[in-house]
């Protein structure tokens, strides 16, 4: 233990910003952030004055958007963290406790004092930020900033990444569940677009559903949306669901057995990354379950993001010898190779980057089965740390779904086919055993799939030489 007091020492000292900053930032950020009171008298320290944390906003706000507000958000998270001379010292008072064995209350106070200096000293600004009139919306604002600048790298450093990604939590208590009648333009969606009043009508109208969450902190404004077609079957083609037209008549309920989630949109870029979705859709069951206890079934209709991209860059990566391959049968790339003219894979991957292979009704027969197998293989096989590399896929197997049915062309808009071959994914939620599923798949990483989907996967591994 004496050899730990001057480390402990040495980490102690005054603060100082990283040299650099504009003499403006430093103030504003030495005026805005609240010190960290000491932990034996943080229950009297005063509240910090409220026109610092709008002084802040209204610094930040005249920033221009890119490294301006890049560098402030890093100058944020690197200077004003955790002090880790008072960690060591929190910490060092733990094992001196536990050696000591001294009574329980002595170490639990001490193990409290450690959590207490845990926090970062910014915390105390986003705390201050979030009591502000429209407080709120601007923490999602700034944290829209800070993902756009960790993707592009403007704002790096483990510092950022590590205390920063999370500006805000939504408590799901206080998040309101509505059911849309009719919706302001600005709330449709993203991930199927719509294209103008009379399409926002028909996917609010008969056996159709539109539910959203907004909260208290951002009155009026929907912060994710989730539309719901209400079917007979589970449905295969997102088309059938958002362009064709109901017929003009009164919702029949003997007429509704299937529930299909079609489209899950967040409104705002900075909620990215905070489980809203996963709230959305559980409290959704529950509203339709009292609304039509028939319902029997309850599934998505969801895209693939990404496939297309995948299945390019495998191909980049085969062999250019000529009649080589390793994602088809011989057959299918002597098929493939015909059709093309091309004995390589350069014009195939023209075809699928262009979406022009589904102009060729041959061509498109021949890729029917290869591409079905691939997209079975790319949902259930690929893997990120171990879990699906879909994000789409990842979401709804942490929610305790089943990987239940690959559809061939179940969105033949230009943007399906150029996402993924126009290929659409159901994602079926069996009520009873969601809890299972989904801690089966975040325990041991196993995805829950059907028959249809197994299959598709044992074809995959038997023709593959990946």
């Amino acid at each position: 233990m004496k050899r730990l007091w001057p480390l402990l020492w040495a980490a102690r000292g005054p603060r100082r910003l990283s040299s650099g900053a504009s003499p403006a930032m430093e103030e504003l950020l030495r005026r805005s952030v609240p010190p960290l009171p000491p932990y034996e008298t943080k229950e009297k320290a005063p509240p910090p004055a409220e026109l610092r944390g709008a002084e802040f906003v209204s610094f930040y706000r005249a920033l221009q958007p890119g490294p301006p507000r890049a560098e402030l958000l890093t100058r944020l998270a690197r200077d004003f963290g955790v002090e880790h001379g008072r960690v060591a010292e929190a910490a060092a008072k733990v094992l001196q406790a536990r050696e000591q064995r001294r009574e329980p209350g002595a170490l639990l106070q001490a193990e409290d004092r450690l959590r207490y200096y845990l926090n970062p000293q910014y915390r105390g600004l986003f705390q201050q930020l979030g009591r502000l009139e429209g407080g709120p919306r601007f923490l999602v604002e700034l944290r829209a900033d800070l993902m756009e600048g960790l993707a592009s790298k403007a704002v790096d450093g483990p510092h950022v990444k590590v205390r920063c990604v999370l500006l805000l939590k939504f408590k799901t208590g206080l998040l309101n569940n509505e059911y849309v009648i009719f919706m302001a333009k600005k709330a449709s969606e993203a991930v199927h677009p719509v294209r103008n009043w009379l399409d926002m009508k028909r996917r609010v109208g008969a056996y159709r559903r539109c539910y959203f969450f907004s909260h208290c902190a951002i009155p009026g404004e929907p912060l994710i949306v989730l539309h719901v077609a209400l079917t007979s079957d589970i449905s295969s083609s997102i088309q059938a669901i958002v362009k064709e037209v109901p017929p003009p008549e009164t919702e029949d309920p003997e007429k509704i057995t299937t529930a299909i989630f079609y489209s899950i949109s967040l409104t705002q870029q900075g909620l990215q990354g905070v489980e809203l979705g996963t709230h959305l859709i559980k409290r959704v069951v529950k509203e339709l379950q009292k609304e039509l206890p028939q319902i029997e079934a309850f599934s998505t209709l969801s895209p693939i993001p990404g496939f297309t991209k995948w299945l390019v860059g495998l191909l980049s990566s085969q062999t250019k010898e000529q009649g080589r391959n390793e994602l088809f049968t011989e057959s299918e790339w002597q098929e493939i190779s015909e059709l093309t003219g091309d004995p390589t894979c350069n014009t195939l991957k023209k075809l699928l980057n262009t979406n022009e292979w589904v102009r060729s009704e041959k061509l498109a027969q021949v890729l029917h089965s290869p591409l079905m197998r691939l997209c079975a293989w790319y949902l259930y096989g690929e893997k990120h740390r171990g879990y699906a590399l879909n994000p789409v896929a990842n979401f709804h197997l942490q929610n305790g779904s089943v990987l239940w049915r690959i559809n061939w062309m179940g969105d033949s808009s230009p943007r399906g086919i150029g996402a993924s071959c126009g290929m659409m994914v159901n994602y079926r939620y069996f009520l009873e055993e969601t809890a299972s599923n989904s801690a089966l798949y975040l325990a041991s990483k196993q995805v829950r799939a059907s028959e249809q989907v197994l299959a598709l996967v044992a074809q995959f591994q038997q023709n593959s030489k990946l």
